[in-house]
């Protein structure tokens, strides 16, 4: 076995376990059962602990979530049938399947909400990295926006709705084991790009 695949065991386990615990929650000993690997693995790959494991799920999770907002609105040219076509595909990637570990293991890395709640007021590294985030995403929305003829102020503003529409609707969402939210927000965009 590659040593990088340890490492992407590791990661891929406490991406998992931050989604479905959070980060306080979540054990070092517990991400390193879930992934198999030996403890001194995980202070070989991340010698600053948890937050260097925590920073890099986020990161990872960033860089996924960014490549599957942009392929998706690059499908359709128009703003408001593109954004809401990528809404109503998102529907399945947060939420696939009953078995919300399985949910998570299959799509990997779709959620930083729970980090983002749970450290913000008590970890300024991970609170930042988890603004990046969400900005980088917002800023996929805006990009679209402005492509498609809204100036950059309107389209900053528009970004920011979507994104947080978006986030609201994973968390509902997962709350109500169902893809409604976003079904029901999807239908709101073309209202909202009008």
């Amino acid at each position: 076995m590659k040593k990088t695949d340890t490492r992407d065991r590791i990661v891929e386990a406490a991406t998992v376990l931050f989604q479905l615990k959070g980060y306080h929650a979540t054990g070092l000993n517990e991400i390193l059962r879930e992934s198999n690997a030996p403890k001194g693995s995980l202070y070989y790959y991340f010698p600053e602990g948890k937050e260097q494991l925590a920073l890099e799920t986020v990161n990872l999770t960033k860089e996924f979530v960014e490549k599957t907002i942009k392929e998706r609105l690059a499908k359709i040219q128009d703003p408001a049938e593109s954004i809401k076509n990528s809404i109503e595909e998102m529907a399945d990637l947060v939420y696939t399947q009953k078995d919300e570990k399985l949910a998570l293991r299959s799509t990997k890395k779709v959620s930083i909400n729970l980090i983002a709640l749970e450290t913000a007021a008590t970890n300024e590294n991970l609170r930042k990295a988890c603004e990046s985030a969400f900005n980088v995403w917002q800023d996929a929305y805006t990009q679209k926006l402005i492509e498609g003829g809204f100036n950059r102020e309107k389209a900053e503003t528009l970004g920011l709705v979507i994104q947080s529409m978006v986030e609201g609707a994973i968390i509902m969402s997962l709350t109500k084991k169902s893809d409604k939210p976003f079904i029901e927000i999807a239908k709101q965009i073309p209202i909202l790009l009008a």
